[in-house]
């Protein structure tokens, strides 16, 4: 699976810039003209995705794992895992959640259930784990549609409690999960960028931490992310600017500080050149928008 797999916003659709903490729902059927129950080889290079099998059955893949499930199935694909499916579109459906990189950061500390690494869950219909899921997504499902007061806040507390639930279903039994080969190093990559994108660590630092070589790196990046190492680190450290920038009323100067750019001047450039505003008329762009 190579750079040659699409990336998609959600499946059929093409990759688009995605509104801070975005998160969508729908069911699988809800595409059946797109894919009539098989779906090929995808990504999302900016979305991770919860799909939850609630009848049918089917095959389901990812990276270099294939297996046969019956509903109750879940599975988590953090952003970058290439996976698909092929079921019976007359007596199949599931339910997806899909979570922006920048709500995904959000949620991390209201979870147990590591999020760099996919799994794929089919233990037997009788564990007591499914109720809890079974409930949390189609309330999940039922808060998107009603776009109530105060959704955005809901979906990301569910999605919080049924990622726990899914650790807590896999720690039943034994997970589907990899750990080997380049999307495995781009996921590490991701990790450690996580942690320490604000210490301005240069590349050859992340390239000694991980082990391995610009080359491989690349190449993993280039797989799972559709850039570069140098482009990531970019991005990632975009994204905390906007959540910063939306969801707290700190200074320009105070969130270049935290991003662990010294100079306010230079981080004002190096967003407007990504986004084509500079931070203060951005935030308020935005801000007008909600």
């Amino acid at each position: 699976m190579t750079g040659a797999v699409p990336s998609y916003f959600v499946y059929g659709e093409p990759d688009r810039p995605l509104d801070v903490g975005f998160i969508h729902v729908e069911t699988v059927m809800a595409r059946k003209g797109l894919h009539l129950g098989t779906v090929g080889a995808h990504r999302h290079d900016h979305l991770s995705q919860i799909t939850y099998w609630t009848k049918g059955h089917g095959r389901y893949f990812y990276d270099d794992r294939s297996m046969d499930f019956f509903a109750p199935a879940i599975g988590f694909m953090p952003s970058g895992v290439v996976h698909g499916f092929e079921v019976d579109p007359a007596s199949s459906d599931a339910i997806v959640v899909s979570i922006a990189d920048d709500a995904l950061m959000a949620i991390r500390m209201q979870t147990i259930l590591p999020l760099d690494m996919p799994l794929f869950l089919a233990e037997p219909a009788e564990n007591p784990h499914w109720a809890g899921i079974d409930t949390i997504l189609r309330r999940l499902e039922s808060e998107y549609h009603q776009g109530r007061l105060g959704m955005e806040k809901v979906l990301a507390s569910l999605t919080g409690v049924v990622l726990t639930d899914i650790a807590r279903l896999a720690h039943d039994g034994p997970t589907e999960a990899t750990d080997a080969g380049p999307l495995a190093l781009a996921r590490r990559f991701r990790t450690l960028v996580d942690r320490h994108f604000r210490d301005n660590w240069r590349m050859e630092r992340y390239i000694e931490t991980l082990g391995t070589t610009p080359h491989l790196l690349a190449r993993a990046c280039h797989e799972a992310f559709g850039q570069s190492p140098k482009e990531f680190v970019s991005e990632r450290r975009m994204l905390e600017a906007k959540r910063l920038l939306l969801f707290t009323v700190r200074s320009v100067e105070d969130i270049a500080y935290e991003l662990g750019l010294k100079d306010a001047a230079y981080f004002s450039r190096i967003f407007k050149a990504s986004e084509k505003l500079a931070p203060g008329l951005w935030r308020a762009a935005r801000l007008e928008k909600t």
